[in-house]
């Protein structure tokens, strides 16, 4: 693969499907700096379970923004952003280029295209809206903004409960809000690719590497961050496979068990993650490794 240098290598696909692997490989070819685009990898208590970097890989390139949160510690796509921005510049003031990889949608358009300008949500509003149930939710915003739930699947609950209280604080829906994004790098500064395999490839290489994860400690790392005492809408305890191994550790269900419901939801979280990328960056170069 050739990188224009001039840009910004901006690297993005469905989680197991080889991103961090092709990114190392450039990183050593052209002076490289990698930072993080996974939301799961910012965090410091899960290494294991998120396939975080090992020390051989972060002594073969730069890493950036790996394990750098506390696991109660909320990152908005706003902050990722300014964190990354400030990255990318000091990348290039040092010399080298700067390469972001990961699978955060959210995270990825906010560095691209910029953020929308949401006035801060009414505090009451929110609080009224959190309290609702998924269905609950799910039907007000189907009666109060029909676009958004026509976009988002019934299950996805952050983003149905983000465009609830967007419309309901401001009397806009947040599609309107999103046409008035600033302050992201934009399109020509970046040089965007899209990591694909086929899907039983996709499926398999999750397999293997659950397989790997449990046989180097996952289990224990769950375990300690269990331990640790953090709300259950800590963003750390959402990362994939985490509820799962937390209900096997809590006794709900076997290992196997564990293992399948996770197996499950990364299988579904691939299918999230080539639709987004299908539709947010259409025009990006598409790359199956070899």
């Amino acid at each position: 693969m050739n990188l224009d240098l001039e840009r910004v290598t901006v690297l993005t696909g469905p989680t197991a499907g080889g991103k961090s692997a092709l990114a190392l490989d450039l990183a050593q070819r052209v002076n490289g700096v990698i930072i993080n685009a996974d939301a799961s990898q910012l965090y410091a208590d899960l290494a294991i379970v998120t396939a975080r970097p090992g020390p051989d890989d972060c002594a073969a390139a730069p890493h950036r923004l790996y394990g750098v949160l506390a696991g109660d510690d909320l990152c908005t796509a706003a902050r990722w952003a300014a964190m990354a921005q400030a990255e990318i510049v000091a990348a290039r003031a040092a010399g080298q280029h700067p390469i972001i990889v990961g699978g955060t949608g959210l995270y990825l358009a906010a560095l691209v295209h910029g953020l929308a300008p949401v006035p801060a949500i009414a505090e009451d509003v929110r609080a009224a809206v959190r309290a609702l149930d998924t269905a609950a939710a799910r039907a007000a915003l189907e009666r109060e903004d029909p676009a958004a739930a026509a976009r988002l699947m019934p299950a996805d609950r952050q983003r149905t409960l983000r465009a609830l209280e967007v419309v309901r604080s401001t009397g806009r829906p947040l599609a309107d809000w999103q046409q008035q994004r600033q302050g992201g790098l934009g399109a020509a500064a970046v040089q965007g690719v899209v990591v694909e395999r086929p899907r039983p490839v996709l499926h398999a290489r999750a397999e293997s590497r659950l397989a790997a994860m449990l046989a180097g400690g996952a289990l224990a790392e769950v375990a300690a961050l269990l331990a640790l005492g953090l709300p259950a809408d800590a963003p750390v305890r959402k990362a994939l496979a985490v509820p799962q191994l937390a209900a096997h550790l809590a006794g709900r269900c076997s290992l196997a068990e564990a293992t399948a419901a996770a197996l499950a939801a990364t299988r579904q979280y691939q299918k999230r993650q080539q639709t987004w990328a299908r539709h947010q960056f259409p025009d990006w170069a598409r790359h199956q490794p070899g």
